[in-house]
């Protein structure tokens, strides 16, 4: 019976969730399977996966071939250089203790290489959560500069507008005075008109002068005539 290492999906829509097993071949692929090897979730970063590392090497020596992404995730986690390892000892290549001394040197590579990954997306999260903070003051910045300027332009507009009014009191002041000066110019004339007869008095008195003189002149007349 000819065996595949393969993913069998589960999880919810957008968000898959895989089982890695080793099933028939002629089995549908989501149908029954032989063994369950391990879990693959592609929805955290990076991509978690967990493999029963004897299991899914003893599959593969049976002769279950992998998928080329059930290959992947087994290279992933080191299943793929252990059964080659396996097969250097069978092959007189190698002992077992220099093949584990290999194993466990390409292990710790291997963990350090995920621990750089998850430190530099850690890093990165937090340069875009800074970025993003540093964004938001910005902003917060500009619209309280903004609300500060229209304050200012507000107020300087509404002490333009007072000294226009102030300017406008100003310019009408004269028209006032010239109107309370009014009256004062009628009295002065109606005052000049009422001593114009005392003016007069001189020209009303002048017979009267005029009769004194002849009344004088009139006793010379007559002592003359005596």
């Amino acid at each position: 019976m000819p065996v595949k290492i393969r993913l069998q999906r589960h999880g919810k829509k957008g968000k898959p969730f895989y089982w890695i097993v080793a099933a028939d071949a002629r089995a549908k692929r989501d149908g029954r399977y032989l063994e369950k090897l391990g879990t693959y979730n592609p929805n955290t970063n990076p991509a978690t996966v967990n493999i029963k590392l004897e299991d899914a090497v003893t599959w593969l020596e049976k002769g279950a071939q992998p998928t080329d992404t059930a290959r992947t995730l087994l290279s992933y986690k080191g299943v793929m250089l252990k059964h080659h390892l396996n097969g250097g000892i069978r092959k007189g290549a190698l002992t077992q203790e220099e093949a584990d001394k290999k194993f466990a040197a390409w292990l710790e590579e291997k963990e350090g290489k995920i621990q750089a990954k998850k430190d530099g997306l850690s890093q990165t999260e937090s340069d875009a959560k800074a970025k993003r903070l540093a964004d938001e003051k910005a902003v917060s910045d500009k619209r309280l500069t903004d609300a500060a300027a229209a304050e200012a332009e507000a107020a300087a507009a509404e002490a333009t507008e007072e000294s226009a009014v102030e300017e406008t009191q100003v310019a009408d002041a004269p028209e006032e005075n010239a109107v309370e000066e009014t009256p004062a110019a009628e009295t002065t004339e109606e005052i000049t008109a009422d001593e114009a007869p005392v003016a007069e008095a001189p020209v009303a008195e002048a017979p009267a002068e005029e009769d004194a003189k002849t009344d004088a002149a009139a006793p010379e007349a007559e002592e003359t005539k005596e």
